[in-house]
């Protein structure tokens, strides 16, 4: 989720320019907050086109949706005379490529005002969706349909993308239109902190998503893979996505992160609408030379950097990237759950020696098989399985001594760590039982209130 802020147009010309950008967004402890965005898959619910994914336009399209919340106090974001997101304060609801609905919930210092906010969300999109017939699915990955069979939604940023991606792997496309997440923003309080934290999210990451995994309905079968929002990733583009090695070797992460940032090809730079640049261009050369006359801003570097994807990233905040969204319970697991890991200093040093002993070959091999293989992925002598019990402990203790009260947020996934059953476990099951009925699966899988022929409850709860 990313919407442009031209008025930020100072001018960048070095890497001390680039590292302030990271260095202005340190907060004290007490400013701490905790954001989740997570991504819901829309489908018809009923018909002849049962579990086909809806269009922009028309009567149940996607900007139908938008303006149904538009109705109900959110304020439209316009581009080319469509409606591609909305703001209400601090949380914004913006569209994916292939109409993915995705909320950008405000940044909170407590769970329960998550939880708050998620059942509002799932009330109000039932209400707004349920007279078009739509449903939405929690699952990681569009079970029905081919990658042509999906709309794009009319958003110049994926124009953009969308020519770009077949050029650098062959997944991309599928990423931008098949895939749905659920991640958590957080803070730091200054380099060393963000450092650690960077660490930390990178040496677990592939557990966190055995741990969520989702995603396991491809193209209509079952396709082997407990997550394969994850497998996508290893081949969308492997210039900005995936581990980052400087997050185990270095100190200066502000500094590590701008120079692997500056090499990395740009997609566009923005004025007035997005503008494709050369193949290739790095936003080091781009600082450099300028491009038609135009000189690098701070906009610029923060549109760059929205555009990188690693596990891990760093924009004004730290995002946790790894997880396929999932159940309602499970989505307000998340922040919880990186809140005891990372705000905690006990847990978060934890959590690193959790992977320590892994080389650099070895985590990338691990991040091959995870999407495959989940929990019982092994790891040397022991598996996935067993290092997610452990992780699952020391987020439970570090929540209790940073946010005592809402640990019960994360029964959900010490459930699935206790009993190695994992959301794709259950997903393969409702299949196999139904014989691959899209219609049994949809409504099972549809969040509580957003499925045209359920109420609106929501089983959540804080």
């Amino acid at each position: 989720m990313h919407l442009v802020d031209e008025s930020d147009a100072v001018p960048v010309s070095s890497v001390d320019d680039l590292v302030e950008h990271f260095r202005s967004a340190e907060k004290p402890r007490a400013s701490w907050r905790v954001g989740t965005e997570h991504e819901l898959i829309g489908v018809r619910a009923a018909g002849p086109d049962l579990g086909t994914a809806p269009p922009y336009d028309g009567p149940d399209g996607i900007g139908a949706v938008l303006a149904g919340f538009a109705r109900r106090g959110w304020t439209p974001v316009e581009e080319r005379g469509h409606v591609i997101a909305l703001s209400r304060g601090d949380a914004q609801i913006t569209i994916e490529p292939g109409g993915q609905f995705e909320l950008a919930a405000r940044p909170v210092a407590h769970s329960c005002d998550l939880v708050a906010d998620l059942r509002e969300h799932a009330t109000v999109l039932g209400e707004v969706s349920r007279p078009m017939g739509l449903a939405w699915l929690s699952i990681g990955f569009r079970p029905f349909g081919g990658r042509d069979d999906i709309p794009w939604m009319p958003k110049q940023r994926y124009d953009v993308m969308r020519a770009y991606m077949p050029t650098v792997g062959t997944l991309g496309l599928d990423m931008m239109l098949r895939t749905a997440t659920v991640q958590t923003n957080l803070d730091w309080s200054d380099e060393p902190d963000a450092a650690a934290k960077l660490r930390c999210l990178m040496s677990v990451t592939q557990i966190l998503t055995a741990l969520w995994a989702a995603s396991p309905i491809v193209d209509g079968k079952v396709s082997g893979y407990q997550s394969y929002r994850a497998h996508i990733w290893r081949d969308t583009d492997t210039a900005r996505a995936g581990l980052l090695r400087f997050a185990f070797e270095r100190d200066d992460v502000y500094r590590a992160y701008v120079e692997w940032a500056l090499d990395v090809p740009m997609y566009f730079v923005y004025r007035g609408g997005y503008q494709p640049v050369p193949a290739g261009l790095s936003f080091r050369r781009y600082m450099a030379e300028g491009l038609d006359g135009q000189r690098a801003t701070r906009a610029d570097w923060a549109l760059h950097l929205s555009t990188l994807f690693p596990d891990a990233r760093m924009k004004k905040y730290m995002e946790v990237r790894g997880c396929d969204c999932g159940s309602l319970p499970m989505i307000a697991a998340l922040a919880p759950f990186c809140h005891g890991l990372l705000y905690d200093e006990t847990a978060r040093s934890a959590a690193i020696a959790l992977t320590a002993g892994l080389d650099w070959d070895a985590r990338q091999r691990l991040a091959d098989e995870v999407p495959i293989g989940g929990l019982a992925t092994r790891v040397g002598t022991t598996t996935v399985g067993v290092l997610a019990r452990e992780l699952v402990a020391i987020a439970r203790d570090g929540l209790r001594r940073s946010l005592p009260g809402v640990v019960r947020l994360v029964d959900p996934v010490e459930r699935i760590a206790e009993t190695g059953r994992t959301q794709a476990d259950e997903i393969v099951d409702i299949w196999n039982q139904h014989a691959g009925d899209p219609a049994a699966l949809i409504r099972a899988l549809a969040h509580p209130g957003l499925h045209p022929t359920t109420g609106t409850r929501t089983d959540l709860s804080c």
